[in-house]
């Protein structure tokens, strides 16, 4: 129903593209000029870095951490979850359903005409295809986990809402840092040896990070499959430490009125 719903707005979608398209061309054309500088002092090769653009643009709404539920934090503070904890259902698994079935549902609408644009560019401003078979099928299993990794964490931050007044200041801190610690504003290949190592380790890098380095070629081989079993315990991790902080806040939840 959520995934439904979601498709509904055709319009938003539409503008989402053309801002999404507009945002990945300026980010390239960007780039473009400090590798024509000196090509040989960055990490990424330009085409693998265009690639990594454009996925990031398609695929916005995926991994997004200010694409979250209004609803779920308006039911907390307002005292409207006390519907859903009498209901017979595990809350953690319906607003994790939900979540992803929201992201799903925005990311159908923009993904494909900006992919299919994007392959349209010419060289090295478009989209390659992926090297190989198995780079493209471990891509695939990769952005399925970067998916739940981010909306295991944003379940976190749904949960947190459970112990303040209002959800804005944790919902601020968590956007600075998922913005920078998952690549979405500079790639992580590009930032310094240390800080780079420190950040890859990190759940945030295994949101969006992964999936468009496998895709582009950036990380192969041993390192792909590193990265995805370090997925693989992030989205476990995080499920567990999102159960547990759940189960807490309902035998402490107080609900005033009625």
């Amino acid at each position: 129903m959520r995934f439904s719903t979601g498709l509904q707005y055709r319009q938003a979608a539409l503008a989402g593209m053309a801002t999404q398209f507009v945002w990945g061309a300026m980010e390239i054309l960007l780039f473009k000029a400090f590798y024509e500088a000196d090509p040989s002092a960055f990490p990424m090769e330009f085409s693998a870095l265009t690639s990594y653009i454009w996925l990031q643009q398609a695929f916005l709404a995926l991994y997004m951490m200010w694409f979250l539920e209004r609803e779920i934090f308006d039911s907390i503070t307002s005292g409207g979850i006390a519907y859903e904890l009498c209901r017979p259902l595990d809350l953690y698994s319906m607003w994790f359903a939900r979540n992803i079935a929201n992201r799903l549902s925005k990311a159908v609408l923009r993904c494909i005409p900006i992919l299919i644009l994007a392959a349209c560019l010419p060289k090295p401003y478009g989209m390659l295809p992926p090297r190989s078979f198995i780079t493209f099928i471990l891509f695939l299993i990769s952005m399925g986990l970067a998916l739940f990794v981010t909306v295991a964490f944003s379940m976190i931050l749904y949960i947190l809402c459970f112990y303040t007044i209002s959800p804005l200041g944790i919902r601020m801190v968590a956007f600075s840092l998922v913005e920078f610690f998952s690549g979405s504003v500079i790639p992580l290949p590009f930032l310094p040896d240390g800080i780079r190592q420190v950040c890859e380790m990190l759940p945030f890098a295994s949101m969006q990070n992964v999936p468009f380095r496998i895709y582009s070629g950036d990380l192969s081989g041993i390192d792909g499959y590193g990265a995805v079993s370090l997925q693989l315990f992030w989205v476990v991790a995080l499920i567990i430490l999102g159960k547990w902080l759940l189960k807490k806040a309902q035998i402490r939840v107080v609900v005033q009125g009625g």
